[in-house]
């Protein structure tokens, strides 16, 4: 790319920017880049005369959305538990796994036994998929060490992802996950002992980007997640939450409360949670992996966040137990089809509002001054998304200007 810029021509752009037209769509667009951001998008027609002098590439009339953002992953963990996907279609049930021993817990055991090196290695192949279907921005939670020193390596692994690939990567801490073995019956103690000094440890070293925590019978109460969301408010970091995914606890609206980024899963979400979260200004993080691989029947309530306008966000959930999926793709067409999430929603919910659930203003939009991360695909409409079954349709993906 010259100095002076690059102007990509011949393009039809899902710009997710609002406006009257479905996606922001516009046909026959051009877009200006420079220094690694967007500096003018529009018509090819109303192109300004002062982008003469930059290269010109032409799309041969692609489309172009913005970069894929994968909002919420667990993609750092050792192991796997396809012997627990087995139990479950032999009847046990997702909570009869996690006290019998699985679950979490399970993959706990063999995260701390996982070298530095093993973790990364299996956290680029997962990174790799995503990154090949568009993804260029890319959440990395902890919450598999459960012990000072392993959650701070997760989180220093998921940071070497970034460094390793060309994707941006924000890191959650999830030292509320699940109680470890060695703290049976002692959740307070694991809070007050390992999962509070884990999290102002990971804070010092510069780790963490936001904090979450899972909400549930299988791991934390309400009570107990304000102490640890009363420390991460102390430390001015933004919050995220597991709630709602299997009974309506409040977290959401604990979450919510805290004016957190997200709330996600929310399955079991009332009328009263969604109204929380529309006030608060937080994103319903839908997961449809999970609620596929666990065999759910109560589905989010993606009415009652549309008619309170509660942004609604896609993420993989990408994680060894309760989705191991590493499709974002087939993502939003399960949001589509399990849901009934129309095709620009999943759309929205994988570029602006996904980037919206990490805290990030400046990706999400192809619009004058955000970053320069785009993703070019082989279709003729936005829709063919969210429609396709297994293919991807990815052309190349542009960061920071750069094919």
């Amino acid at each position: 790319m010259a100095n002076s810029g690059q102007v990509l021509i011949d393009l039809q752009a899902a710009t997710m920017a609002g406006g009257d037209a479905p996606y922001g769509l516009i046909e026959d667009a051009a877009i200006a880049l420079r220094d690694g951001h967007i500096v003018w998008v529009g018509p090819q027609s109303d192109l300004p005369g002062r982008f003469n002098g930059f290269d010109q590439v032409s799309l041969d009339g692609r489309l172009i959305t913005p970069g894929l953002t994968d909002c919420h992953t667990h993609i750092v963990h050792g192991g796997d538990r396809a012997v627990e996907f087995e139990m479950r279609l032999n009847g046990a049930s997702y909570q009869e796994v996690a006290r019998a021993g699985g679950g979490i817990v399970s993959t706990v055991t063999a995260t701390r036994n996982a070298t530095d090196d093993d973790l990364l290695a299996n956290a680029l192949t997962r990174a790799d998929v995503l990154i090949g279907e568009g993804v260029t921005t890319l959440e990395i939670k902890s919450g598999y060490g459960l012990d000072v020193d392993t959650e701070l390596r997760m989180l220093r692994v998921a940071r070497a992802v970034a460094a390793k690939r060309p994707v941006r990567v924000r890191t959650s801490f999830l030292g509320a996950h699940a109680t470890p073995p060695e703290y049976k019956g002692r959740d307070d103690a694991y809070i007050d002992e390992v999962c509070i000094p884990a999290l102002r440890a990971a804070h010092a070293e510069g780790l963490v980007d936001a904090v979450d925590g899972f909400c549930e019978g299988i791991a934390f109460s309400p009570d107990q997640i304000a102490r640890v969301f009363d420390v991460a408010k102390e430390l001015g970091l933004p919050m995220k939450l597991h709630a709602e995914q299997l009974s309506n606890l409040g977290g959401a609206k604990l979450a919510a409360s805290y004016g957190a980024l997200s709330a996600d899963h929310v399955e079991y979400l009332d009328e009263d949670g969604a109204e929380a979260m529309a006030d608060a200004g937080t994103v319903a993080v839908i997961l449809p992996g999970a609620f596929y691989t666990l065999r759910e029947t109560q589905a989010p309530p993606v009415d009652a966040f549309r008619n309170h306008d509660v942004p609604m966000a896609l993420a993989t959930d990408c994680n060894p137990g309760s989705s191991p999926l590493t499709s974002l793709l087939l993502t939003m067409n399960m949001g589509c089809t399990l849901f009934r999430m129309t095709p620009e929603e999943a759309l929205r919910g994988v570029t602006v509002n996904a980037a919206r659930a990490l805290g990030l203003t400046d990706v999400g939009t192809i619009t004058e001054g955000q970053r320069a991360e785009l993703a070019v695909w082989d279709v003729e409409h936005p829709a063919e998304l969210s429609y396709r079954i297994g293919f991807n349709p990815l052309h190349t993906r542009i960061v920071g200007a750069t094919q």
